[in-house]
């Protein structure tokens, strides 16, 4: 289970019942709330071989998925960082404009 194909990451987010974007904190929260919806020992009372096998394989979707984000490589450099953050942005491209921004030394 070296890298993980389109079809296993697109399966594993469907079974954590993820969009087809999420951050961290959003992974994390789907993962929790699926796990302590179908973990054995919460489940008493209903079929244990059920909570067993989906247990299994909620974990292998968090497993596939983490290892997904683990290895993405996020950019620290100026650039990159104001091309993320739409503010900064905005001001970059409209700030000094008399007519979409509000002029210049205004920000």
């Amino acid at each position: 289970m070296a890298g993980s194909t389109f079809t296993e990451i697109e399966q594993a987010r469907k079974v954590l019942g993820l969009g087809e974007k999420a951050d961290l904190a959003e992974i994390q929260k789907a993962y929790r709330r699926l796990a302590k919806e179908w973990h054995p020992d919460k489940r008493e009372g209903r079929d244990q071989d059920l909570c067993h096998e989906k247990m299994k394989e909620i974990n292998l979707a968090h497993k596939i998925i983490m290892r997904y984000v683990k290895n993405y490589r996020y950019d620290f450099i100026e650039r990159k960082v104001t091309e993320d953050d739409p503010l900064t942005r905005w001001k970059e491209q409209f700030g000094d404009d008399p007519t979409w921004g509000t002029g210049k030394g205004w920000f």
